[in-house]
């Protein structure tokens, strides 16, 4: 058994917090870790998954995202299911995590038996140089971590958009199914993207206007039905970017229609159906 190994990451105050209970503030950090300083990732892991062992994940599935990030508000994550031919291992629940962050689990994403998921993107937010770790629960019980490191700083404070500006509501859902991929493919996958209008407010956030911190305002939880059949639910928290952004590789099926129901920390419930092929 391999354990996985981590760039070091600069360390701090490393608390996990409550989705819900963002309490203070933690200064941001813009320097690059040195030698010495200690991984806080060993400390959040025996906190985020006690008494469980993190195996090496890199023979199963992948993270990506920018070394440097352009936004740290907006910093593109993708992972990727690659596992080895005649692998039997299939991935149930993969747990986000950046290190840095006040409230360091970002989203869960537990995956539906049979529903063909083998790719989930999203975007975040990036309080300070950090890895981003995403850990994989697959059906043999265990846990297989992979990491990426990113420079970026000050995403989960940065100032929100005005939410009105395009007379779109919060709440809005917009759905797309992608077309089939290119020739040489397996034209049995798709991939399928649910965009939510939403603040997703961190509670770090200062109203220009009153100069007090805007409080925590997120999604807490979006699920996907393909027809009948739930394929994707996501718990969500602070450290998704406003405006949520979801893709993920499925396998289609019969069915004509997907569902999306979506619900708030503030206890706002959204959903919307839409049509299973993409639109001509």
């Amino acid at each position: 058994m391999r354990t996985i190994e981590h760039a070091v990451a600069p360390a701090g105050r490393r608390t996990i917090l409550g989705a819900a209970a963002v309490g203070f503030l933690m200064p941001s950090r813009r320097a690059a870790a040195s030698p010495n300083e200690q991984d806080p990732w060993p400390a959040l892991a025996s906190q985020i998954f006690p008494d469980r062992v993190l195996e090496d994940g890199s023979d199963l599935f992948a993270i990506d995202a920018p070394y440097r990030a352009e936004d740290a508000a907006v910093v593109p994550v993708s992972m990727r299911i690659a596992q080895v031919p005649h692998d039997t291992r299939e991935i149930r629940k993969i747990v986000l995590a950046i290190d840095a962050n006040p409230s360091p689990v970002a989203a869960t994403f537990t995956i539906e038996p049979g529903s063909g998921i083998d790719s989930i993107s999203t975007r975040v937010r990036v309080d300070d140089y950090t890895n981003i770790h995403a850990v994989a629960e697959a059906n043999d019980g265990r846990l297989y971590a992979v990491a990426r490191y990113v420079k970026a700083a000050g995403g989960c404070s940065a100032p929100a958009l005005k939410q009105t500006a395009d007379g779109i509501p919060v709440g809005t859902l917009r759905f797309r199914v992608f077309p089939a991929a290119e020739p040489g493919t397996d034209p049995n996958r798709r991939e399928a993207q649910v965009m939510v209008r939403h603040p997703n407010y961190s509670g770090m956030q200062m109203d220009q206007i009153s100069r007090l911190y805007i409080p925590a305002d997120f999604l807490e939880v979006l699920r996907v039905w393909q027809g009948d059949r739930l394929l994707l639910t996501v718990e969500g928290g602070i450290s998704i970017s406003e405006n949520p952004v979801f893709r993920f590789g499925f396998k289609p099926d019969a069915a004509k229609t997907f569902r999306v129901e979506v619900g708030d920390t503030g206890g706002n419930r959204y959903s919307g159906v839409f049509p299973a092929e993409p639109a001509a």
